[in-house]
Protein backbone atom coordinates (compact mmCIF):
# COMPACT_ATOMS: atom_id res chain seq x y z
CA UNK A 1 0.00 0.00 0.00
CA UNK A 2 1.43 3.24 -0.98
CA UNK A 3 1.72 5.99 1.44
CA UNK A 4 2.37 9.85 0.67
CA UNK A 5 3.81 10.42 3.16
CA UNK A 6 5.82 13.87 3.16
CA UNK A 7 9.37 13.61 4.42
CA UNK A 8 10.99 16.70 5.79
CA UNK A 9 14.38 15.04 5.79
CA UNK A 10 16.70 17.46 4.19
CA UNK A 11 14.48 20.35 5.30
CA UNK A 12 17.14 22.57 7.44
CA UNK A 13 15.95 23.18 10.87
CA UNK A 14 14.19 26.61 12.12
CA UNK A 15 16.92 28.61 13.80
CA UNK A 16 16.27 30.70 16.33
CA UNK A 17 16.56 34.27 15.94
CA UNK A 18 19.62 35.82 16.17
CA UNK A 19 20.04 37.40 19.65
CA UNK A 20 20.32 41.12 19.45
CA UNK A 21 23.59 42.98 20.53
CA UNK A 22 22.98 45.29 23.29
CA UNK A 23 23.64 48.68 22.59
CA UNK A 24 26.12 50.74 24.15
CA UNK A 25 25.17 53.28 26.69
CA UNK A 26 25.30 56.61 25.60
CA UNK A 27 27.70 58.68 27.08
CA UNK A 28 26.30 60.40 29.93
CA UNK A 29 25.84 64.55 29.21
CA UNK A 30 27.61 66.71 32.08
CA UNK A 31 25.16 67.54 33.82
CA UNK A 32 26.36 71.26 33.66
CA UNK A 33 28.11 72.36 30.90
CA UNK A 34 29.29 75.43 29.10
CA UNK A 35 29.66 78.79 31.21
CA UNK A 36 27.43 77.46 33.86
CA UNK A 37 30.10 74.60 34.56
CA UNK A 38 32.91 77.03 34.95
CA UNK A 39 30.63 79.18 37.88
CA UNK A 40 30.25 76.15 39.46
CA UNK A 41 34.12 75.36 40.01
CA UNK A 42 34.74 78.82 40.73
CA UNK A 43 32.12 77.99 43.51
CA UNK A 44 33.56 74.98 44.68
CA UNK A 45 36.79 76.38 45.04
CA UNK A 46 35.72 79.97 46.91
CA UNK A 47 33.88 77.16 49.37
CA UNK A 48 37.31 75.69 49.64
CA UNK A 49 39.02 78.75 50.14
CA UNK A 50 37.10 79.72 53.21
CA UNK A 51 37.11 76.07 54.70
CA UNK A 52 40.58 76.55 54.69
CA UNK A 53 40.73 79.95 56.39
CA UNK A 54 38.18 78.64 59.15
CA UNK A 55 40.83 75.74 59.32
CA UNK A 56 43.53 77.94 59.87
CA UNK A 57 41.59 80.46 62.10
CA UNK A 58 40.46 77.13 64.43
CA UNK A 59 44.29 76.09 64.60
CA UNK A 60 45.31 79.56 65.43
CA UNK A 61 42.51 79.71 68.83
CA UNK A 62 43.49 76.42 69.51
CA UNK A 63 47.40 77.67 69.84
CA UNK A 64 46.48 80.50 71.45
CA UNK A 65 44.37 78.89 74.44
CA UNK A 66 47.20 76.32 75.12
CA UNK A 67 49.65 79.17 75.26
CA UNK A 68 47.93 82.25 75.89
CA UNK A 69 49.59 85.65 75.90
CA UNK A 70 51.88 86.48 79.41
CA UNK A 71 49.69 88.02 82.38
CA UNK A 72 50.24 91.68 82.40
CA UNK A 73 51.53 91.17 86.06
CA UNK A 74 52.48 88.52 88.37
CA UNK A 75 49.82 89.86 90.67
CA UNK A 76 46.44 91.69 90.45
CA UNK A 77 44.03 92.71 93.47
CA UNK A 78 40.90 90.98 94.42
CA UNK A 79 37.41 92.86 93.74
CA UNK A 80 37.21 96.01 92.31
CA UNK A 81 36.90 99.77 93.08
CA UNK A 82 38.16 101.56 96.17
CA UNK A 83 38.51 98.26 97.71
CA UNK A 84 41.29 97.15 94.98
CA UNK A 85 42.65 100.16 94.81
CA UNK A 86 43.97 99.56 98.67
CA UNK A 87 45.20 96.67 97.93
CA UNK A 88 47.11 98.20 95.14
CA UNK A 89 48.62 100.55 97.85
CA UNK A 90 49.19 98.07 101.09
CA UNK A 91 50.78 96.20 97.97
CA UNK A 92 53.02 98.71 96.21
CA UNK A 93 54.06 100.91 98.76
CA UNK A 94 56.32 98.61 101.17
CA UNK A 95 58.59 97.70 98.18
CA UNK A 96 60.01 101.17 97.96
CA UNK A 97 62.97 102.29 100.40
CA UNK A 98 65.06 105.08 101.64
CA UNK A 99 68.81 104.26 101.78
CA UNK A 100 68.51 103.44 105.65
CA UNK A 101 65.92 100.66 104.94
CA UNK A 102 62.75 103.36 106.11
CA UNK A 103 59.80 102.83 104.01
CA UNK A 104 59.69 105.78 101.64
CA UNK A 105 56.16 106.89 102.12
CA UNK A 106 53.00 105.64 103.11
CA UNK A 107 50.24 105.70 100.74
CA UNK A 108 46.66 106.69 101.48
CA UNK A 109 44.04 105.56 98.68
CA UNK A 110 40.78 107.36 99.25
CA UNK A 111 38.05 108.77 96.84
CA UNK A 112 38.77 111.89 95.45
CA UNK A 113 38.09 114.70 98.80
CA UNK A 114 39.95 117.31 100.68
CA UNK A 115 40.36 118.17 104.35
CA UNK A 116 40.92 121.56 104.74
CA UNK A 117 39.57 121.95 108.31
CA UNK A 118 38.04 119.77 110.42
CA UNK A 119 35.54 118.72 107.61
CA UNK A 120 36.10 116.11 104.87
CA UNK A 121 34.78 117.75 101.40
CA UNK A 122 34.37 115.54 98.21
CA UNK A 123 36.22 117.15 95.46
CA UNK A 124 33.54 117.75 92.60
CA UNK A 125 35.73 119.51 90.18
CA UNK A 126 39.48 119.23 88.54
CA UNK A 127 40.63 122.53 87.22
CA UNK A 128 43.17 122.11 85.11
CA UNK A 129 44.95 125.48 84.42
CA UNK A 130 45.91 126.07 80.28
CA UNK A 131 49.37 127.04 79.91
CA UNK A 132 50.89 128.46 76.50
CA UNK A 133 48.04 130.65 75.40
CA UNK A 134 45.38 127.07 75.95
CA UNK A 135 42.30 127.48 77.91
CA UNK A 136 41.44 125.79 81.70
CA UNK A 137 39.51 122.47 81.76
CA UNK A 138 36.96 121.58 84.03
CA UNK A 139 36.56 118.45 84.50
CA UNK A 140 33.88 116.20 86.81
CA UNK A 141 35.36 113.77 89.29
CA UNK A 142 33.87 111.28 91.36
CA UNK A 143 34.39 108.47 93.67
CA UNK A 144 33.10 106.01 90.56
CA UNK A 145 35.98 107.18 88.06
CA UNK A 146 38.51 108.74 90.03
CA UNK A 147 40.87 107.99 93.00
CA UNK A 148 43.30 110.11 95.20
CA UNK A 149 46.76 108.95 96.56
CA UNK A 150 48.35 110.78 99.36
CA UNK A 151 52.32 109.92 99.69
CA UNK A 152 53.00 110.71 102.85
CA UNK A 153 56.63 110.21 104.28
CA UNK A 154 55.12 110.59 108.54
CA UNK A 155 56.83 113.65 109.06
CA UNK A 156 55.45 116.95 109.43
CA UNK A 157 52.71 118.00 106.33
CA UNK A 158 53.70 114.39 105.48
CA UNK A 159 56.99 115.32 104.53
CA UNK A 160 59.85 112.48 104.37
CA UNK A 161 60.71 112.39 108.13
CA UNK A 162 64.28 111.16 107.30
CA UNK A 163 67.20 111.43 104.55
CA UNK A 164 67.72 114.43 102.59
CA UNK A 165 65.49 115.66 99.71
CA UNK A 166 66.85 115.04 96.17
CA UNK A 167 65.74 114.95 92.62
CA UNK A 168 66.59 111.58 92.49
CA UNK A 169 64.70 110.74 96.26
CA UNK A 170 61.43 112.76 94.25
CA UNK A 171 61.79 111.01 91.09
CA UNK A 172 61.65 107.19 93.10
CA UNK A 173 58.29 109.14 94.80
CA UNK A 174 57.07 109.73 90.92
CA UNK A 175 58.01 106.20 90.41
CA UNK A 176 55.66 104.59 92.94
CA UNK A 177 53.04 107.01 91.90
CA UNK A 178 53.77 105.61 88.31
CA UNK A 179 53.04 101.69 89.23
CA UNK A 180 50.30 102.28 91.58
CA UNK A 181 48.66 104.28 88.62
CA UNK A 182 49.23 101.60 86.05
CA UNK A 183 47.84 98.81 88.64
CA UNK A 184 44.84 100.82 89.35
CA UNK A 185 43.82 101.55 85.72
CA UNK A 186 44.54 98.13 84.74
CA UNK A 187 42.50 96.50 87.98
CA UNK A 188 40.00 98.73 89.37
CA UNK A 189 37.15 98.84 86.78
CA UNK A 190 36.43 102.27 85.81
CA UNK A 191 38.73 104.29 87.40
CA UNK A 192 39.64 107.43 84.95
CA UNK A 193 41.93 110.03 86.78
CA UNK A 194 44.23 109.55 89.68
CA UNK A 195 45.66 111.98 91.86
CA UNK A 196 48.22 111.86 93.83
CA UNK A 197 49.80 114.34 96.23
CA UNK A 198 53.56 114.48 96.32
CA UNK A 199 55.02 114.93 100.08
CA UNK A 200 56.29 118.11 100.69
CA UNK A 201 60.14 119.07 101.75
CA UNK A 202 60.52 119.50 105.30
CA UNK A 203 59.67 122.57 106.93
CA UNK A 204 56.85 123.53 103.97
CA UNK A 205 53.71 122.65 102.90
CA UNK A 206 52.56 120.58 100.45
CA UNK A 207 52.25 122.16 97.17
CA UNK A 208 52.55 119.35 94.07
CA UNK A 209 50.34 116.62 93.09
CA UNK A 210 50.78 114.14 89.73
CA UNK A 211 47.95 114.08 87.69
CA UNK A 212 47.24 110.90 85.49
CA UNK A 213 44.65 109.64 83.56
CA UNK A 214 44.36 106.07 81.96
CA UNK A 215 44.55 107.46 78.31
CA UNK A 216 48.07 109.00 79.58
CA UNK A 217 49.13 105.27 80.09
CA UNK A 218 47.50 103.26 77.16
CA UNK A 219 50.39 102.28 75.78
CA UNK A 220 51.77 101.20 79.27
CA UNK A 221 48.84 99.12 79.95
CA UNK A 222 48.76 97.11 76.84
CA UNK A 223 52.63 95.72 77.16
CA UNK A 224 53.51 93.49 80.74
CA UNK A 225 54.15 95.60 83.64
CA UNK A 226 57.64 94.17 83.81
CA UNK A 227 58.27 95.89 80.51
CA UNK A 228 57.56 98.98 81.60
CA UNK A 229 59.08 99.02 85.16
CA UNK A 230 61.68 95.93 86.59
CA UNK A 231 60.20 93.48 88.93
CA UNK A 232 62.93 94.54 91.42
CA UNK A 233 62.36 98.25 92.99
CA UNK A 234 65.09 100.30 92.98
CA UNK A 235 66.38 102.55 95.50
CA UNK A 236 67.06 106.56 94.55
CA UNK A 237 70.21 105.93 93.27
CA UNK A 238 69.94 103.29 91.29
CA UNK A 239 67.37 104.06 88.93
CA UNK A 240 67.96 102.49 85.89
CA UNK A 241 68.49 104.54 82.91
CA UNK A 242 65.82 103.14 80.64
CA UNK A 243 63.64 103.67 83.73
CA UNK A 244 64.34 107.35 84.55
CA UNK A 245 63.43 108.32 80.52
CA UNK A 246 60.00 106.19 80.84
CA UNK A 247 59.18 107.72 84.44
CA UNK A 248 60.09 111.55 83.75
CA UNK A 249 58.37 110.77 80.44
CA UNK A 250 54.91 109.79 82.23
CA UNK A 251 55.04 112.05 85.05
CA UNK A 252 57.31 115.13 84.18
CA UNK A 253 54.49 117.25 82.48
CA UNK A 254 52.12 116.04 84.45
CA UNK A 255 53.37 117.09 87.80
CA UNK A 256 51.05 120.25 88.80
CA UNK A 257 51.07 122.93 92.02
CA UNK A 258 48.03 122.95 93.29
CA UNK A 259 45.67 125.36 95.31
CA UNK A 260 41.81 124.63 96.57
CA UNK A 261 38.99 126.65 95.31
CA UNK A 262 35.36 126.46 96.08
CA UNK A 263 32.53 127.17 93.75
CA UNK A 264 29.43 129.10 94.53
CA UNK A 265 27.33 126.51 95.31
CA UNK A 266 29.68 124.81 98.07
CA UNK A 267 31.12 122.33 95.74
CA UNK A 268 35.05 121.71 95.87
CA UNK A 269 37.43 122.55 92.90
CA UNK A 270 40.69 121.14 93.07
CA UNK A 271 43.21 123.60 90.75
CA UNK A 272 45.63 122.13 88.92
CA UNK A 273 48.66 124.87 87.20
CA UNK A 274 51.33 123.95 85.13
CA UNK A 275 54.55 123.86 86.47
CA UNK A 276 57.40 126.72 85.26
CA UNK A 277 60.07 124.75 83.17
Amino acid sequence: MASDLTSTEGTPAATPAAAETPERPARMAPLVAGPHRRRFLAVYALLAVVLGLAVAGLALFAGRSISPAPAWSSWKPSGGGLGAVRQIAQRVAPGYRLPSGKQLVDVIAKAPSVSPGSATIPVHYLAVRGSKGSGDKILQVSSSDSVMFSMCGLGPSCSIATGTASVARARLVRREILELALYTFKYAGGIKNVIAFMPPQAGATPQYVVYLTKDDLKTQLHTPLTETLGIKTPLQNTIPAHEVQIVDAATDTRTFSFSLSQAQQGDAILVLAPLKA
